[in-house]
C-alpha cells in the first residue's frame, strides 16, 4: 500500500510543517536539474520567513558588491550557486552534504553584511556562517557526521581565493584538518560560477592553481 504524502501548508507554521519543508527543499536540491525553481517560489512564504529558514530569507535583503556580484543580493547568488551545484554534485564523495553545504554557504552574511560609504563588503562571513549553518541543521538532524561535513565546506568555502592570491586568510593545515580540498574546490567553483558573467575558463584555472598549492604544501 502506498502512503499518502503530506503537503504542506506554508500558511501555517509548525515544527510539522518546518519537517516537511526541509524534506522538500532536502529532495528538491537533491534530485532537481534547477533547484532554485522550487527554492524561489518557496522564499516568500510565512513559513520560511520563520526561523530557521528566516536565516535563508535574510539573504534576500542582503545586498552584495556589484563589482564582485552583478547579479545583486546574497539570494540570487545562492540560487545561481545551487543551480551549478546541482551540475556538479556527481563529482561529489557526497551530494547531500555537498548540496546542503551550496544552499548554506553564504549564510553568514546575513550577519556580517557591512555598506560604508557605498562599499559592500561582509569579511568573516564563512566563519559567522560556519556556526549558523550547524545551528540551522540542528534544528533537524542529530546526525553530527553530517552536520559537521556541511559546516567544514561552509567554513573554508573561501580559501580558494586566499589560497589563489597568497593572501594572509589562508590556512592550507588548518583546512586539510576539517575538510576535504576536493569537496572545497568543487564547492568554490560552484560559488564563483553563481554570478552573472562568470568566466568559467578562468575558474577552472583558480581551481587547478588552488589544488596544486594545496597539494605541495
Amino acid at each position: 500500500m502506498q502512503l499518502k504524502q503530506k503537503k504542506i501548508n506554508f500558511n501555517i507554521i509548525s515544527d510539522e510543517n518546518k519537517l516537511l519543508l526541509l524534506n522538500e527543499i532536502n529532495n528538491h536540491i537533491l534530485l532537481d536539474e534547477k533547484p532554485s525553481l522550487f527554492l524561489d517560489i518557496i522564499s516568500d512564504t510565512d513559513i520560511f520567513k520563520a526561523y530557521p529558514f528566516s536565516m535563508l530569507y535574510k539573504l534576500k535583503e542582503t545586498d552584495q558588491s556589484p563589482i564582485h556580484h552583478p547579479e545583486g543580493n546574497v539570494w540570487n547568488h545562492t540560487l545561481l550557486v545551487v543551480d551549478e551545484a546541482a551540475r556538479q554534485k556527481n563529482i561529489s564523495k557526497d551530494e547531500k552534504a555537498f548540496m546542503w553545504a551550496a544552499l548554506l554557504h553564504d549564510i553568514g552574511k546575513a550577519e556580517t553584511t557591512k555598506n560604508k560609504k557605498g562599499r559592500i563588503t561582509a569579511y568573516n562571513h564563512e566563519s559567522v556562517g560556519a556556526d549558523l549553518c550547524a545551528k540551522f541543521l540542528r534544528e533537524f538532524t542529530t546526525d553530527e557526521k553530517f552536520i559537521s561535513k556541511v559546516r567544514g565546506l561552509v567554513r573554508w568555502h573561501m580559501q580558494i581565493l586566499h589560497v589563489v592570491k597568497d593572501m594572509p586568510f589562508a590556512d592550507i593545515e588548518s583546512m586539510k584538518e576539517e575538510t576535504d580540498i576536493n569537496e572545497i574546490a568543487l564547492l568554490g567553483f560552484c560559488d564563483r560560477m553563481g554570478r552573472t558573467k562568470a568566466d568559467a575558463k578562468n575558474e577552472i584555472n583558480n581551481i587547478k592553481i588552488f589544488l596544486e598549492k594545496c597539494r605541495s604544501s
